[in-house]
């Protein structure tokens, strides 16, 4: 909106004061709604115009009846207001548990974009599935993907006893093996040994890692997260 006079006139016609669909979590000040986009498919596609003004690799979805929306707010007295969201198809053949991630603005750099995508990963350890974001990821997306892998598997890595294989970080995390194998490989913490990979975790060299990985951000605390993975209704 161009000018106050707008926002004000629009704030007197709506009256919403949180996103449609279902509070599947809350947390203090944060919670997340999930967003069925057949059900609600004007918020579903306006959501994507929203993102499209941000994202210049965005892809516009008219057809948002095959999507779930996972939209995250800051709640006050006045409502609750969206800070940023992720959406997923409600069945992919890819296992993709991610389809589009967009923190707002002036939400940025306050760790909610990592929020979303372990957020993500908590639906997928619900689910019973290994997960992995859509491709082709941009370049800010496989950075901050990259910096969420990182820090889950050097936190794991440094508190685990003995040998570990990635089938089993895989089953842990929910992330996919390949993308535990990518990561590792970054860190040079694998090594090709009699026709297998083996995970080469040196206190040390972890230490080093979880240093430069920096802060892990918010948690999603999951005893808030009330949640069961969609079903088609009949």
């Amino acid at each position: 909106m161009k000018r106050k006079e707008q926002l004000q006139r629009h704030m007197k016609k709506c009256d919403l004061k949180h996103p449609p669909g279902d509070e599947i979590y809350r947390s203090g000040t944060l919670s997340m709604f999930e967003v069925d986009g057949k059900k609600n498919k004007v918020y579903g596609q306006n959501l994507c115009y929203l993102a499209k003004l941000f994202l210049d690799h965005k892809t516009l979805y008219y057809d948002v009846d095959l999507f779930l929306f996972y939209v995250l707010c800051e709640c006050d007295d006045r409502g609750c207001h969206m800070v940023g969201y992720f959406s997923k198809e409600k069945h992919s053949e890819e296992s993709y548990n991610l389809a589009c991630i967009l923190t707002l603005p002036p939400y940025q750099r306050k760790g909610y974009g990592k929020f979303l995508i372990a957020f993500s990963y908590e639906l997928s350890k619900k689910e019973g599935k290994v997960g992995t974001p859509e491709r082709p990821l941009s370049d800010l997306g496989l950075l901050s993907y990259r910096g969420y892998w990182t820090r889950v598997l050097l936190d794991i890595l440094k508190k685990h006893k003995g040998n570990i294989s990635i089938k089993e970080l895989s089953d842990m995390t929910a992330i996919r093996a390949e993308d535990i194998l990518t990561t590792l490989q970054s860190l040079e913490l694998i090594q090709y040994r009699k026709g297998q990979h083996v995970i080469c975790a040196d206190p040390k060299v972890l230490d080093r890692h979880l240093k430069a990985a920096g802060r892990g951000g918010l948690d999603v605390d999951v005893s808030k997260l009330i949640w069961t993975p969609y079903k088609e209704q009949s």
